[in-house]
């Protein structure tokens, strides 16, 4: 049915400017592309909005960037909320346009003007860290706040760590808690993760280690990085686990070829002193070359201290290794 076919298209081009890997159940005919070409051009913003996903993907064209922009700003400027969301999206990572922060927020703000809660958490993100709009941590907490109210679990999740580090609010550590509990409850990995760090350190809750083990091993087990760096210093210092420097190398290790720099340097001195995992300097200086790559202070001070240890060829294969790394896919 040719209506089923644009509403479906419309939401597939929404969901492919989230950067999100959708895998469509349905694929478009040459002759349902030519049906939603001919209602663009009559001036349809959701067959527009939808052409723009189907070039951003690929799906029943040729994959065409700077088509893709071409169909969303023409929805855009027709007041197409989902359009406008997609346009800043392309500009802030440059997708068939230059990159364009300031462009980028523009959109983001008609969309959010219109309750798109996706465009008001990356509002919020913009004021978070000035891009494309000067830094206001009391815009960040507005637009997190107006996301979070519609149930957007990202959003909730930040929304709990403006509270948690006073930013934009007053710092009020109970109502930190009760925004990563709402985003937990539907699964949000970081907000899970942040509820491990909140009862291991007694912040807005009492201090319990075993449940802090808990939502880490929740999200760890759902590949969430910093989960599983979390999950390894409880193993690796008896912190609601029976101490294992074994399992804390192990998830040391999950966490570090996510990409995560403090799983990283963790491992990286296990390769060093041999704890958990054979001594090899070699794969020490590898770990910790990548998370002192990423700004991790204490990582680069340790491969420094280790280069002293290590031999000219040693180092050499250590950022050999380093170069070489591929971070794995969440």
């Amino acid at each position: 049915m040719p209506h089923m076919k644009l509403v479906t298209a419309v939401f597939l081009g929404l969901l492919l400017c989230l950067a999100v890997e959708v895998q469509a159940q349905e694929s478009y005919s040459p002759a349902e592309i030519k049906q939603f070409i001919a209602k663009a051009n009559r001036g349809d913003k959701s067959a527009q909005l939808c052409l723009g996903g189907c070039y951003a993907n690929g799906r029943g064209v040729t994959k065409d960037d700077a088509e893709a922009v071409k169909w969303y700003r023409k929805a855009a400027e027709q007041n197409s909320a989902a359009a406008q969301y997609c346009l800043g999206v392309c500009y802030a990572y440059g997708r068939g346009v230059p990159k364009d922060e300031a462009e980028a927020a523009k959109w983001y703000r008609k969309a959010a003007e219109q309750r798109i809660s996706l465009a008001q958490c990356k509002l919020g993100d913009c004021y978070a860290n000035g891009t494309g709009v000067p830094k206001d941590d009391a815009e960040a907490y507005k637009w997190y706040l107006a996301a979070a109210e519609r149930d957007w679990s990202t959003a909730q999740c930040k929304l709990g760590d403006c509270y948690a580090n006073g930013k934009g609010v007053t710092k009020d550590e109970f109502e930190a808690v009760k925004w990563y509990r709402t985003a937990a409850k539907k699964h949000h990995l970081p907000a899970l993760n942040r509820l491990g760090d909140c009862y291991r350190l007694g912040i807005g809750v009492m201090k319990d280690v075993d449940e802090a083990v808990r939502w880490y091993r929740r999200a760890a087990e759902q590949n969430c990085g910093p989960a599983q760096f979390s999950l390894g210093l409880c193993c690796a210092n008896g912190i609601g686990v029976t101490k294992d420097v074994d399992e804390a190398a192990k998830w040391y290790r999950r966490a570090a070829e996510k990409g995560d720099d403090s799983g990283q340097n963790s491992l990286g001195i296990c390769y060093a002193n041999g704890t958990g995992v054979t001594k090899d300097y070699v794969e020490a200086y590898k770990w910790l070359d990548l998370a002192a790559a990423q700004g991790n202070e204490k990582a680069k001070t340790t491969r420094d201290d280790l280069e002293k240890k290590m031999s000219p060829d040693q180092i050499a294969q250590g950022r050999k290794l380093s170069g070489e790394f591929k971070p794995a896919q969440q």
